[in-house]
C-alpha cells in the first residue's frame, strides 16, 4: 500500500528555505521511506501536548518534519519542516 505525501503552503515554503541538499534529502526520505511504507507510524514518533497531540513527527539529521497522517485518503500531510530547534514554536 502506497501512502501519497502532501506538502501544505507552510511547509512548502519553509522547505524553499533550506539549503537544496538538505531540501533533496528530506524529500528524498519522503518519497522513498515514508510513502512506501503499509504504516508512516512505524517510523515517525507521536507527538504530545495539546498544539501537536494529533500530529507525528520524524527526524532527518538536524530537520524535523511535521505530519499530519489521514488514514482515510492514505495521506501524509506535510504541515511544517524545519530545524529542530525552531520547529516546534
Amino acid at each position: 500500500m502506497a501512502w501519497q505525501v502532501k506538502l501544505t503552503a507552510t511547509a512548502r515554503k519553509n522547505l524553499d528555505k533550506l539549503d537544496k541538499q538538505i531540501a533533496l534529502r528530506i524529500t528524498k526520505f519522503l518519497r522513498e521511506r515514508i510513502a512506501t511504507l503499509d504504516d508512516p507510524r512505524s517510523s515517525g514518533k507521536a507527538l504530545s501536548g495539546s498544539v501537536f497531540c494529533s500530529y507525528w513527527r520524524y527526524r532527518v539529521g538536524d530537520y524535523r518534519i511535521i505530519c499530519d497522517i489521514q488514514d482515510g485518503e492514505l495521506c501524509v500531510l506535510v504541515i511544517d519542516v524545519g530545524n529542530r530547534k525552531e520547529v516546534y514554536d
